[in-house]
Parts: C-alpha cells; sequence; structure tokens
C-alpha cells in the first residue's frame, strides 16, 4: 500500500525535465492560484463559470494546434481572461512537467461542495419511487489519477451525485481535472466529514447501500453477489474503498450488500483484483446499462 502510494505520488510529474528547478520561472503566480493543463480542462474552465480565471498561457508556435489555440482564445477573451504566449520551457515550469498540450490556466482552486447542497426535498422518498438514483461515495481515495479516471467514467455513465469522504482524500486537483478529462469543471462532487452518518441517513430514507469487494472471502456479516446478478429496482449508493485497503470495516457493516466483478479465468497469486478505477468503471455500467434497457 505504502509503495502504490508512493508510485501515484511520484506520477504526478511523470514528464519533469532535467533542470526544471534549477531555472528560475519567468511567470509570477496570483496568491492563491492553481495552473491547470491540458486542452479539454483548461476549455471546460473557461467555458463554466465555476473558478475565478486569471491568466490563459498558450505556448508560441502552436503550429498543428493553432485551431484549437484560436477557440481557446475566443473563450478566453469571452471572459475578458488575459492570454500569454509564452515558451514551451515556461509552460513546463507552471504545471511543473505534466503533458499539457500547449495549454495552461491560472485559475482559482475546485472546492468540494457541501453534501447539504446535493440533498433536494423528497429525493429519497417521492422521486426516489418514480426513478432509479445512483449515487457513488468514494471512501479515502487518495490517487490523482484514480479519482479523476473515477469522476470520469460516473459522468459519462450518468451517475447522479459524487460524494467523497473528506479525510484522507484526494482533494480536485489539476491532476484530477485532467485525469478526469475535464469531466470534473463540469460535475459537482461533494465530500462529508460523516460518511458513515451519512450512509445511515441514505438507508433510513429508503436507498439501498452496497459496497464493493475483491475478494468475497474477506468479508463477513454482508452478503456477497456477483455484479452480473445485481438488479436495481430502489435508489441505490454504489460505495468504493481506497486502494489499499478497500472499504473500511465499519462503512462494510452498513452496505446492504456487496458487489464483486468474476473474473475471466484463474488468477495468478498478486495479481487477482483490479484497478480501483478500472472495477468501478465495470461495476457503474453494469448497473447504469439497467436504466437503459428497462427505463424509469
Amino acid at each position: 500500500a505504502a509503495r502504490e502510494l508512493w508510485l501515484s505520488q511520484r506520477d504526478e510529474f511523470p514528464r519533469a525535465r532535467k533542470g526544471l528547478e534549477r531555472k528560475p520561472l519567468c511567470v509570477e503566480r496570483t496568491k492563491g492560484s492553481e495552473i491547470l493543463f491540458g486542452v479539454a480542462p483548461c476549455s471546460l474552465a473557461l467555458t463554466q463559470e465555476r473558478r475565478d480565471l486569471f491568466r490563459l498561457f498558450l505556448k508560441q508556435s502552436s503550429g498543428s494546434r493553432r485551431a484549437v489555440m484560436g477557440e481557446l482564445v475566443l473563450q478566453a477573451t469571452a471572459r475578458g481572461v488575459p492570454v500569454c504566449h509564452i515558451p514551451r520551457r515556461e509552460l513546463d515550469q507552471l504545471c511543473r512537467g505534466q503533458l499539457h498540450q500547449g495549454v495552461c490556466l491560472e485559475a482559482t482552486p475546485l472546492p468540494f461542495k457541501s453534501l447539504e447542497d446535493a440533498e433536494a426535498p423528497g429525493l429519497g422518498h417521492e422521486e426516489g419511487r418514480k426513478a432509479q438514483l445512483m449515487w457513488l461515495v468514494l471512501e479515502q481515495i487518495q490517487d490523482p489519477m484514480n479519482l479523476g479516471a473515477l469522476l470520469r467514467s460516473a459522468y459519462f455513465l450518468g451517475v447522479d451525485r459524487v460524494v467523497t469522504s473528506r479525510r484522507n482524500s484526494c482533494p480536485l486537483t489539476p491532476t484530477v481535472s485532467k485525469a478526469s478529462a475535464g469531466a470534473v469543471e463540469v460535475f459537482d462532487v461533494y465530500s462529508t466529514d460523516d460518511l458513515q452518518s451519512f450512509l445511515k441517513a441514505k438507508t433510513a430514507e429508503g436507498w439501498e447501500v452496497v459496497g464493493t469487494v475483491s475478494k468475497p472471502e474477506d468479508v463477513e456479516d454482508v452478503p456477497v453477489i456477483s455484479c452480473l446478478e445485481f438488479r436495481w429496482d430502489k435508489p441505490i449508493i454504489l460505495v468504493i474503498g481506497s486502494e489499499g485497503e478497500g472499504l473500511s470495516l465499519e462503512t462494510q457493516l452498513l452496505c446492504h450488500r456487496m458487489l464483486a466483478i468474476p473474473p475471466g479465468r484463474a488468477l495468478h497469486p498478486g495479481i487477482e483484483s483490479l484497478n480501483v478505477s478500472v472495477a468501478t468503471g465495470i461495476l457503474l455500467h453494469s448497473i447504469c446499462s439497467q436504466k437503459r434497457r428497462h427505463g424509469d
């Protein structure tokens, strides 16, 4: 678990070049700002009004990306955001060597939304009887690449809400935005300080809480079924655990059932589980496809 976390932190800077830290940065940052990078995150941040925006940085001599850069300039102009054309070296420094595609955007950080904002009057009772609702809950996801991939899948597959535990969870960093292909710029993410109380409250409202497990033999006191056998007939919350430890015991015991993904072959020891974002994508598709087949 410690090695996986170390690798995830190291991968925050996969394209760092020698000497970047030794050369002074010519661009002074606005206090409290962060640097988004990549075409999709920057473009979506420019078209939404969820962040305060300071400057758009584009690589000089963009070449084949001229049309894309022109569209970004139009978006920035519409928001009143200054556009700066700078050398690639300075773009590399701004985003610490990440894959920026010639685009960086200086902006305020994107906070989690309050869980109270996710609640709508009657959502658990009135509306819950009429529609299939799906919320995704993330317990202590720490790798920004995993979090971004999870949010991208949740947005694509039609998840209604995503809620994270505030403690020991990755914030909504620029790396998360890039890994989500910009989905975090348009898709609200909520957080809670008390995940167990939240799950108890939703259970009392008639929601089914469904956990996930890679090794069914490790689970006690909670029924485990294949995701292929699960039938979606009421509002549900799918709970995903951390990369190293999975769901905490306290959270497991609040689940009505646990879902497992059946493997396609006999597995060698040490490679008996999937990456958390890949597993979540499979589970979400398995459940959400039932809505497309059967309707509300």
